[in-house]
């Protein structure tokens, strides 16, 4: 029997992607499962990024490129960085990976050692963590209350650090939660940053276009610019333009921290694809104005998933102020029974109770280092979107 590394013990399957596996299992099987687990918008790519990518087949781009990408692509990312967050990031200062969880992947992987701390706000991200700790590394959670929005305080942040931590990870448009952190809520932060220099901040922008409600986003070295050789922004193509199979991120940081993360990409991947890299060039400088129509249809689902959770028995759900999630606490079904006898006593409980008795498929919050909660992901029809409530008001009533 072949020996499995100590190192992949530290760490779980992604709890999104298996339940989107279990998902289509069901579905193969012959269930008619509604699964709302996966974050992806359901949305086709634009035309013209689709155009731009057969124009590339047809042009002969389909060999390797720099492992850090092409300069086209980095001065593309340039411009997007200066035009949109006011960052001023040279080309040997940006990388493109296959996905923005690549560049995550990457830099923990570079930075962390054993004994590192990364300072890990919850509900998180269910990648987060288990990339710290196969770098060999201590995910520190702090937990981020629904009376705060879901969002880390100044005063949490400070009491979190120690001499061993070496990044704070910061995701708004939050994933799960849907928090967004104000200009002065950020600067609160950053000013916190300011007093510890040998603390790095992550920041994960990937949202940064699902935004609703007219806030703004901001972004912690557009903030604060003395934290630039101290910060990693990372942004990519998935969420805003509907390109999620194309895997395409990228990156701007400190040059010694990005030449390295290159180094490593250059024994892992190598070169993001050429094809998804002249797309991604076409959505970053092309047409911008159908990401405003789909923040307005976002905004829309939104309203109409938080007001059907709201009216669930034992369900009650804060309105996420970006992304397309609803993180709703499903407190009020936690010590009740299921018609069959079983006790629902978490999260993970309720989660299964919906699939198995209502077919209907979401993720448990535990998985997000939050309970209990569960996510639903809005990136899908109105009309799915209604059954899918419906469905999770019947399981809920079925509760005694």
């Amino acid at each position: 029997m072949i020996h499995i590394a100590a190192r992949l013990h530290r760490i779980k399957p992604s709890p999104s992607s298996m339940a989107g596996l279990r998902v289509r299992e069901l579905r193969a099987s012959g269930r008619d499962v509604l699964g709302l687990t996966t974050g992806e918008p359901d949305f086709d790519t634009p035309e013209h990024i689709k155009e731009a990518a057969i124009r590339a087949m047809r042009a002969g781009k389909t060999k390797y490129t720099d492992v850090g990408g092409t300069a086209d692509l980095k001065a593309a990312i340039k411009e997007k960085f200066s035009r949109e967050n006011g960052l001023d990031y040279q080309p040997g200062e940006i990388i493109a990976c296959t996905g923005a969880k690549q560049a995550i992947f990457n830099a923990l992987m570079c930075t962390v050692e054993s004994g590192d701390e990364v300072i890990v706000p919850a509900p998180y991200w269910v990648s987060y963590p288990d990339i710290v700790l196969l770098a060999g590394g201590t995910p520190v959670f702090i937990t981020c209350l629904p009376g705060n929005g879901f969002k880390l305080s100044a005063e949490q942040l400070e009491s979190a650090i120690t001499t061993r931590t070496r990044w704070l990870i910061l995701n708004s448009p939050n994933n799960p939660s849907g928090a967004v952190y104000t200009g002065a809520e950020m600067k609160a932060l950053t000013d916190v940053l300011l007093r510890h220099p040998h603390v790095n901040v992550l920041s994960d922008d990937v949202y940064e276009h699902l935004i609703f409600d007219g806030r703004k986003f901001v972004t912690p070295v557009q903030i604060e610019p003395a934290l630039k050789e101290r910060a990693l922004t990372i942004n990519g193509v998935s969420k805003a333009y509907a390109m999620t199979g194309w895997r395409l991120g990228y990156a701007g940081g400190p040059a010694a921290l990005i030449k390295n993360m290159v180094k490593l990409q250059s024994q892992s991947t190598s070169s993001p694809s050429a094809i998804s890299q002249e797309a991604a060039i076409a959505a970053l400088r092309g047409p911008q104005d159908f990401i405003a129509q789909s923040r307005a249809i976002f905004q829309t689902r939104r309203d109409l998933v938080a007001g059907l959770l709201n009216e669930v028995p034992g369900v009650t759900c804060h309105k996420p102020e970006g992304a397309f999630y609803a993180f709703a606490s499903c407190e009020g079904a936690i010590g009740k029974k299921t018609p069959s006898g079983a006790m629902i006593q978490n999260d993970a409980d309720f989660v299964m109770h919906l699939l198995e008795s209502q077919n209907v498929a979401v993720i448990h919050g535990e998985a997000y280092g939050t309970s209990p909660y569960f996510r639903i992901s809005f990136a899908d029809s109105e009309e799915r979107l209604r059954e899918g409530c419906r469905r999770i008001r019947l399981a809920c009533e079925q509760l005694v």
